[in-house]
């Protein structure tokens, strides 16, 4: 089987493109392609697939490939204008379809283009190779706007667009850095915005349960997909007075279970421990459902708030003890419909307004 095919970041295609239209604008674009040096070492040409020039200013338009990432910005354009300022300051801006950062806790400032600091150090870079001139560098990304609501983007507080990311200039297929950092992003945005009970949930279900149970912040709830075990460790970083899980049985008892990556491809199913736990508190054997939603709609009421609070326990057992017992853990279940299966721990500082 042939590996999988690596691509470049949004970073590298954003210092290629502005390499190439400040060369544009100096009148020394000859060549249909631009080369520049990646962070980790090496260089790359990318062919130029538009070039303008318009009076005093150069547009320039890299096509981005993500090789075999699955990345929602694989094929997008990423256009750099490049104009003339006096001095010899590189200064950004952030064109259509690329973000603005509104919060504090980014590496990048509020008010700022969201363009990271390794892209911003790329194109700095990619450009005094062919000038010591100072350069206005307006990046854009046609459909950014749209293509940013499928990212973590309008949580962390970058609104019009998207990020403009990247630390070694190249993806690597089917690899969670990127996610990773956006979570820990997340995370660093909530505290920098005063929460200091934060609300982790797998993904929209938990959520909406979230926001309709609890008196929340629109900072307190973060994402963490199947990221559970980074995402538990990276709470460390900052001294949270505590923490609430609150989800589907189907994603939590996994971590009760031992698997800290829920992912179905790389975690076991929930069910046999499930089905353990039924044996043990119901003294019922329920191992011939094929989903837990349909496990959980077997029972009773009753039966169901016997093994919804006997899981929420032990997935507040397996976190506490994953934490080191640093930060008091409490846990919330809910069905596909939202409505609480189970819960274990002190849920009251979540039912004000209070972070």
């Amino acid at each position: 089987m042939s590996s999988l095919r690596s691509g470049f970041t949004t970073g590298t295609c954003a210092a290629a493109a502005a390499k190439a239209a400040a060369l544009l604008l100096l009148g020394r674009l000859g060549k249909p392609e631009v080369e520049i040096e990646l962070p980790e070492g090496g260089r790359v040409c990318f062919p130029v697939v538009l070039r303008e020039k318009n009076g005093e200013e150069a547009r320039v338009g890299i096509r981005k490939d993500a090789g075999d990432d699955p990345d929602v910005t694989n094929g997008v354009m990423v256009i750099a204008a490049a104009s003339f300022h006096d001095g010899s300051e590189i200064i950004f801006k952030a064109g259509e379809g690329v973000g603005i950062v509104t919060k504090a806790g980014l590496s990048v400032a509020p008010g700022e283009p969201a363009i990271n600091p390794g892209p911003r150090k790329m194109i700095r870079r990619s450009i005094r190779e062919v000038s010591d001139q100072g350069f206005i560098i307006s990046i854009s990304i046609p459909g950014g706007r749209d293509l940013a609501a499928k990212t973590f983007n309008p949580r962390l507080g970058v609104v019009g667009g998207l990020s403009i990311l990247g630390t070694t200039g190249r993806v690597r297929p089917f690899s969670c850095p990127a996610l990773r950092e956006s979570l820990r992003c997340a995370l660093r945005v909530a505290w920098a915005g005063g929460v200091r009970k934060p609300v982790l949930v797998p993904g929209h279900i938990g959520e909406r349960a979230a926001r309709r149970y609890f008196s929340l912040t629109p900072d307190q709830v973060i994402e963490v997909s199947n990221e559970w075990g980074f995402m538990l460790d990276s709470l460390t970083e900052h001294q949270w007075e505590k923490v609430m899980i609150l989800g589907h049985p189907g994603k939590l008892a996994k971590l009760a279970a031992g698997d800290w990556d829920t992912h179905s491809a790389r975690s076991r199913s929930a069910l046999p421990y499930l089905g353990q736990l039924s044996r043990r508190v119901l003294k019922k054997e329920l191992s011939e459902f094929p989903t837990v939603e349909g496990l959980f709609a077997s029972l009773g009421e009753e039966e169901q708030r016997t093994l919804g609070h006997c899981l929420a326990a032990e997935v507040r057992r397996a976190v506490h003890n994953r934490l080191q017992g640093a930060i008091p853990v409490a846990v919330f279940l809910v069905n596909l419909q939202g409505r609480c299966l189970g819960q274990a721990g002190d849920l009251h500082p979540w039912k004000g307004a209070d972070q």
